[in-house]
């Protein structure tokens, strides 16, 4: 009970000065150099080399992927990579368990070729390869951890029940060691205040996946532990779809964004440039955000969210500066004007209007001067649109929307829909990190 009256409190508008308070921090360009300069300043002190941890979970997809380019990492940079073998993640960081697993199954499987990586698992591996895998991983001294695993990783999603045997006569650990090995794991990750498996960890910072590998390797080559003068990254995707394409053809593309996501925030400026440089027909389908849908971020995953998405922000030119939390009545207020707007052909452009105003002008959204404002820019007619405030039919909407959304087997924001002007053939990709793909799919389709 109290937990539940705990989580009802964390999604009143009344605790918006401390979520407000909590985003500026995390996600403060000013912050993020200082903890980095600091960090710095502690290792030399202690004269440590640059240590980086990796978590690798045996029966993670990405695990799998980011484990093909460690011994490119460590042989490009003076680094002591340590690797830790984790276990389960933490559920209270997965909201919708069976769509994730089915999800990053798919995702690696999409990817995995533009990293010049082969994987075609079409199923997670038996909990008895599993467990052998992780005998094998839990023996395995940090020196040949690179080599063993990527061996281990082939078997195991192969099916190789043989081949992991063979290499069991070498590396072997009991079932009592394998779980303290994985409780040990788990626990340095959780000390670390990360989740998953793939993931890097480096001076107070995290980096998940060959997906940010890039911001660790540039951090790096910073600090000078770059073993060569080149400015090459061990880490590139192998893409073909042009910065622009011209076609009689065009396609459709649905964009789901919400109004308090960071990561929604950082694709809206890339999703106008690709409708401006592709032959699109955007859809815009704006759905709730997950504290709303009455979903639990923990703490530490909200902290990693926050810092990550203002991390990618700068990468792409587009960075979160004052930060105004719209969650509740201003998100409510926000939404209500929206089905009246996307009538009258606006829709993206309101949705990119209230994004901006929460994340870089830190802006309350629900306050009717600022709507009528941005509602004027965008050449509308107050008077007109302002009957929609307040109204309830944006509900029903929003709900199509979310059903929509998760019928691709997508659950968080941003997610993309992909389908030919007669909507059929739809193909659904989760996340601002996969912008690329997005790419590469309609690059496809229109060629």
């Amino acid at each position: 009970m109290f937990k539940f009256i705990r989580n009802i409190l964390a999604r009143r508008t009344f605790a918006y000065k401390l979520r407000n308070k909590a985003m500026n921090m995390f996600s403060s360009y000013e912050n993020f150099i200082s903890i980095r300069k600091k960090q710095e300043i502690i290792r030399q002190e202690e004269e440590r080399p640059h240590e980086v941890l990796y978590f690798h979970k045996a029966d993670d997809p990405y695990s799998y992927l980011t484990i093909h380019y460690l011994e490119k990492f460590t042989s490009a940079y003076d680094i002591n990579l340590k690797p830790i073998v984790v276990g389960e993640e933490n559920p209270a960081t997965i909201h919708e368990p069976s769509l994730y697993n089915k999800y990053c199954l798919e995702d690696v499987r999409r990817i995995a070729s533009y990293y010049d990586v082969n994987f075609s698992a079409k199923d997670y591996p038996s909990k008895d390869l599993i467990n052998l895998a992780n005998s094998i991983l839990c023996s395995v001294e940090q020196e040949d951890f690179c080599e063993v695993a990527k061996d281990v990783s082939s078997f195991l999603w192969e099916g190789s029940e043989e081949e992991l045997k063979k290499l069991s006569k070498k590396y072997n650990s009991s079932l009592e060691e394998v779980n303290e090995k994985l409780q040990s794991g788990n626990s340095i990750r959780n000390d670390c205040d990360y989740y998953f498996g793939s993931a890097f960890y480096y001076e107070k910072e995290l980096y998940w996946g060959v997906d940010r590998l890039n911001h660790l390797e540039n951090r790096l080559a910073e600090l000078g532990a770059k073993k060569t003068t080149d400015n090459q990254l061990i880490c590139n995707l192998n893409t073909t779809a042009p910065k622009e394409f011209i076609s009689e053809k065009k396609i459709n593309l649905t964009y789901y964004p919400s109004l308090n996501s960071p990561y929604t925030f950082v694709s809206v400026k890339r999703v106008k440039e690709l409708a401006e440089e592709y032959p699109i027909n955007l859809i815009t389908k704006p759905v709730l955000p997950m504290l709303m849908r009455m979903m639990v971020i923990p703490d530490f995953k909200a902290k990693y969210i926050i810092s990550d998405a203002a991390r990618e922000g700068r990468k792409y030119d587009y960075e979160m500066k004052s930060i105004y939390s719209p969650i509740g009545k201003p998100a409510r207020l926000g939404y209500s004007l929206f089905p009246i707007i996307d009538e009258l052909g606006k829709g993206f452009e309101y949705i990119d209007g209230l994004l901006k105003a929460s994340f870089q002008d830190g802006i309350n959204i629900g306050d009717e001067e600022f709507l009528k404002d941005l509602v004027q820019k965008l050449d509308l007619d107050w008077e007109i649109i302002k009957k929609d405030l307040n109204s309830k039919k944006w509900k029903k909407i929003l709900n199509d929307n979310c059903d929509d959304m998760y019928s691709g087997n997508c659950w968080g924001v941003p997610s993309f829909k992909i389908t030919n002007l007669d909507d059929t053939d739809p193909f659904y990709v989760w996340g601002q990190d996969r912008m690329w793909l997005l790419k590469e799919e309609i690059f496809k389709r229109l060629n």
